[in-house]
C-alpha cells in the first residue's frame, strides 16, 4: 500500500518499470559486447595463423624447450646415421677438400641425418636462424613433428627461460667423423646440436648413435653429464685430430716433458667428451683438446656449450673466445680444457697458434 496521501498513477509506473528495463538492457548489452571482444582476442581468426608452440607473443624462444627439441634432433638424426651404416648403403663420395688437401667425404647418412634434424627443429622453431653442415634440399623436405613432451631429467634440471628469438642461432653437424664413418670406426661418430644465445654457445647436445648415449648441457642451467675428478696439468694427455697428432706431438712434448701422451683420434664431439666423465668403455679419456688449424664451427659449438655450463673453456689458441653468428668457419684453432689454468697452458703452447692459419 502506498503511503498515506500519495496515490501511484498506473502511467507513472509503466514509464518507471521501462526505464528500469532500459538501464537493465544497456548494462546486460555492454557485458555480452566486452565478452564477444574478449573471446575475438583470445582465439585465432579462422584460418590464420597461430603463434608456434616454443614462441611466445613478441616472437620469443622458451630454451628449456628448444634443449628438449635439440635431445629429440640429435636422436633422431643419429637413427638414420646407424641405420645407414648398418645397412651399407653409405653411398660415399668426395664433396671438396679441407685448406690440408684432404677429400671430405659425404655420405647417405650425412644426408638423411641433416634432413630428419633440420625439419625437426625448423618445424618446432621456426623462428629460429638454424645453420647446417650440409645443404638443405627444399624439394625434399619432410614433415618432423615435435609432441611437445619434455623429458623428465630436463623437466627436473631446467627452467623455462625466454629469449628473443632474432637473437639465437641454432648449429647442427648431422654426422660429425664422416671420414672415420666411411672407415666403420664407429666409436668416434656423434651427432649435436648446439644453441647460441648473441653468439655465446648457451646449450649443447652431443650424441652417440652406436651406443644410444647423449651428453646435453645448459649454460647457468643445469647438465646430464660432469667432469672428472681429477685432471693432470704437468704432462697432460691431449687428444688431437688423427691428421693433426704430429704437429702437436713435437711442442706438446717440448713443453710438457717426453711422458706427455697425444691422443689421435676422430670427431670434435668425441674429443670433447674425451674431456669429461663419460660412462662408456671405449671412450678414452684425456685433459686437454687442441686443434691447430681452421675448423667450422658446427664441429665444436656443442662441445663449446658443454664445457661452458660445467665450468670449463673452449677458445682460440691464442685465448679469443668463439663467436658463433657470422661466418661459419673459426680461423684461430682451438685448445678446451675443463677443471684447469686454461690462460696457463695457452701460455705454455705458444708455437701452436703459428700453424693454426695454414
Amino acid at each position: 500500500m502506498a503511503p498515506m496521501g500519495i496515490r501511484l498513477s498506473p502511467l507513472g509506473m509503466a514509464v518507471f518499470c521501462l526505464l528500469g528495463l532500459g538501464v537493465l538492457y544497456h548494462l546486460y548489452s555492454g557485458f555480452l559486447a566486452g565478452r564477444f571482444a574478449f573471446f575475438m582476442l583470445s582465439e585465432p581468426a579462422a584460418g590464420g595463423p597461430e603463434t608456434p608452440h616454443g614462441s611466445a607473443p613478441g616472437g620469443a624462444v622458451d630454451l628449456r624447450e628448444l634443449l628438449a627439441v635439440s635431445v629429440l634432433a640429435a636422436v633422431r638424426g643419429g637413427e638414420e646415421v646407424k641405420r645407414v651404416r648398418e645397412g651399407n648403403v653409405l653411398n660415399a663420395k668426395a664433396k671438396g677438400k679441407t685448406r690440408e688437401g684432404a677429400e671430405e667425404q659425404l655420405t647417405t647418412g650425412d644426408l638423411l641425418s641433416n634432413r630428419r634434424m633440420f625439419y625437426l627443429l625448423k618445424g618446432a622453431f621456426p623462428a629460429v636462424q638454424i645453420n647446417s653442415e650440409e645443404r638443405v634440399d627444399t624439394a625434399d623436405q619432410e614433415t618432423v613433428s615435435w609432441d611437445h613432451s619434455i623429458p623428465e631429467d630436463i623437466k627436473q634440471k631446467i627452467q623455462p627461460k625466454e629469449v628473443p628469438a632474432e637473437s639465437v642461432t641454432v648449429w647442427i653437424d648431422p654426422l660429425d667423423a664422416t671420414q672415420e664413418y666411411t672407415e666403420d670406426l664407429r666409436q668416434y661418430v656423434t651427432t649435436m646440436v648446439c644453441v647460441a644465445v648473441n653468439g655465446k654457445p648457451v646449450i649443447g647436445v652431443i650424441h652417440k648413435p652406436f651406443s644410444s648415449y647423449t651428453a646435453w648441457a645448459m649454460v647457468d642451467g643445469g647438465s646430464n653429464v660432469k667432469a672428472r675428478s681429477s685432471y693432470n696439468e704437468k704432462t697432460p694427455r691431449i687428444i688431437v685430430s688423427r691428421s693433426h697428432a704430429g704437429k702437436v706431438e713435437q711442442v706438446a712434448r717440448q713443453t710438457f716433458g717426453n711422458k706427455t701422451a697425444i691422443i689421435p683420434a676422430g670427431g670434435a664431439g668425441y674429443k670433447v667428451l674425451a674431456l669429461l666423465d663419460v660412462p662408456e668403455e671405449n671412450q678414452e679419456e684425456a685433459d686437454v683438446y687442441i686443434h691447430v688449424t681452421y675448423i667450422k664451427k658446427w664441429d665444436i659449438c656443442a662441445g663449446n656449450a658443454v664445457l661452458r655450463a660445467l665450468g670449463g673453456h673452449m677458445t682460440t689458441l691464442t685465448g679469443e673466445e668463439i663467436s658463433y653468428t657470422g661466418s661459419d668457419g673459426n680461423e684461430g684453432g682451438l685448445i678446451a680444457s675443463i677443471n684447469m689454468n686454461h690462460k696457463a697452458l695457452i701460455e705454455k703452447l705458444p708455437d701452436l697458434e703459428k700453424t693454426s692459419h695454414k
